[in-house]
């Protein structure tokens, strides 16, 4: 490990000075900066004011010896990480030991050898300086981080309102100028245009959302004796007009009259990421299924289509938050990665779980529960 000699400070503690001198005249020679102290008293209060980076002391000395200097000095926290090493003629296995349970980085027996002292040194501020860099580093990393979570949540923040008021502007034209009153090409368009509206919308919804629960800002509120089936109702009815322009029907089996305590916009939102993949990988003109049961005081939600399925050296990668694997759908529309993550998130915040099977080529049943209340 490289390091500059001139940026660390050594603390040289002895009671003799030809010894100090000694040390002093090796370590300044190798371009080190070093202070001393004639006993453990005076190393305890030169640690604490001038915080050097590294501790060379004898172990009996006047006033005070090494070994209390080094208690006194690892009770402080933001000091006990000074590593220290002691040298003494005190070379016997219960001194040494004393030593290293005092905290001790090193116990180097007088007389030592110059090169023997200098390489152990320099292996200490090694160990210091990797430290130094992983710290650097860290912070670095914590900083970009924070900075790309903001900018994600200030882009998604931003940019939603905004691609809602479109998506209710193309919902609308779609839904209310006849096919036959413009051209092909412009009716071609303008599904197109609204399509790219609806992937936009969902893809700056999740990413906002998933921010959100990557920072640890992301708020579970919970509501008491919420109607499951008329929230399940409001989504497919939301989702129909996503469907529709692929000419795609949902059917709702199955019924529940149980209430549940959720938080309403996660649920919501785990049904509907699951609902737009069903009509993502469906093709033209079939069906998905949603499907509603309960089981041992849950509620269980599946939802079923009938399109591209899985591979199964794919399946793995779904959950791996590190991947955000996605695909193309039939109509290679796009996706982010960040739905079925948020929808396993989301429902885990509920009391659930998410679980699903899929066959390449047959379709794929994503399910999750929610506890029903009691």
């Amino acid at each position: 490990m490289e390091f500059k000699s001139s940026e660390y400070t050594i603390l040289i503690v002895d009671d003799v000075d030809v010894n100090v001198f000694y040390i002093t005249t090796l370590l300044t020679k190798e371009g080190f900066k070093t202070v001393s102290a004639p006993n453990g008293r005076e190393a305890v209060r030169i640690a604490l004011e001038q915080n050097p980076d590294l501790i060379l002391m004898d172990i009996m000395m006047p006033v005070m010896g090494g070994l209390e200097a080094a208690r006194q000095i690892k009770e402080h926290p933001e000091k006990k990480g000074i590593p220290i090493i002691f040298l003494s003629a005190l070379n016997s296995s219960e001194d040494i030991v004393a030593g290293f349970e005092t905290g001790a980085a090193d116990y180097i027996p007088k007389p030592f050898k110059k090169d023997e002292l200098l390489t152990r040194i320099k292996h200490q501020i090694s160990l210091i300086e990797a430290t130094r860099i992983i710290s650097r580093q860290t912070e670095e990393l914590r900083r970009t981080i924070i900075g790309r979570d903001k900018l994600y949540s200030v882009i998604a923040h931003d940019l939603r309102a905004p691609i809602a008021s479109i998506k209710m502007v193309t919902d609308y034209l779609v839904n209310s100028i006849p096919r036959e009153s413009i051209t092909p090409d412009a009716y071609e368009m303008l599904i197109t245009a609204n399509n790219l509206t609806e992937d936009c919308f969902s893809l700056l919804d999740n990413l906002l959302k998933w921010t959100k629960s990557q920072t640890g800002t992301l708020n579970t509120v919970l509501q008491k004796n919420v109607d499951l089936m008329e929230l399940i109702n409001g989504v497919a009815e939301n989702m129909s007009s996503v469907a529709s322009l692929k000419n795609i029907k949902i059917n709702i089996s199955g019924t529940t009259r149980s209430e549940a305590t959720i938080d309403i916009d996660m649920v919501k939102s785990a049904i509907r990421n699951l609902l737009s993949n069903a009509i993502k990988f469906s093709y033209e003109g079939s069906v998905v299924d949603l499907i509603i049961s309960e089981d041992n005081e849950k509620l269980i939600v599946s939802v079923r289509d009938y399109g591209t399925g899985i591979d199964e050296e794919n399946k793995e990668r779904l959950f791996d938050s590190d991947d955000h694997f996605s695909s193309f759908g039939t109509n290679k529309e796009n996706g982010s990665g960040l739905g079925l993550l948020l929808c396993r998130e989301f429902v885990r915040r509920n009391g659930g779980t998410l679980w699903f099977t899929s066959e390449r080529g047959k379709g794929s049943t994503f399910s999750f529960d929610i506890p029903l209340s009691k």
